[in-house]
């Protein structure tokens, strides 16, 4: 490649640099940046409502599900114990004979 190839090469990359940060730095860009960050900030927003809905909706859920393993438990217990005492009724009949 000839020098005079490369240094046009380079001076095309330091235009379209200088161009690119002056169109960057516009008003016009600064206002479309403002917009875009305004957008994801909604969005943000929107998710996050959709997350707490989220979390609570599961907060209430693993509250029933405590709850409902809780009178389980309770009704096992009493059969269990009622299982005890006819145990122990068969038992004293058996020793009685």
């Amino acid at each position: 490649m000839s020098t005079q190839k490369k240094t046009g090469i380079f001076a095309g990359g330091v235009l379209f640099g200088t161009a690119g940060i002056k169109i960057l730095a516009s008003d016009d860009a600064k206002k479309f940046y403002a917009n875009c960050t305004a957008a994801v900030l909604r969005a943000k927003s929107c998710v996050m409502k959709v997350v707490t809905s989220v979390q609570e909706n599961a907060e209430d859920i693993y509250a029933e599900a405590q709850q409902i393993n809780k009178e389980r438990a309770a009704k096992t217990a009493v059969v269990e114990d009622e299982d005890t005492e006819e145990t122990a009724e068969t038992a004293e009949d058996f020793t009685e004979e």
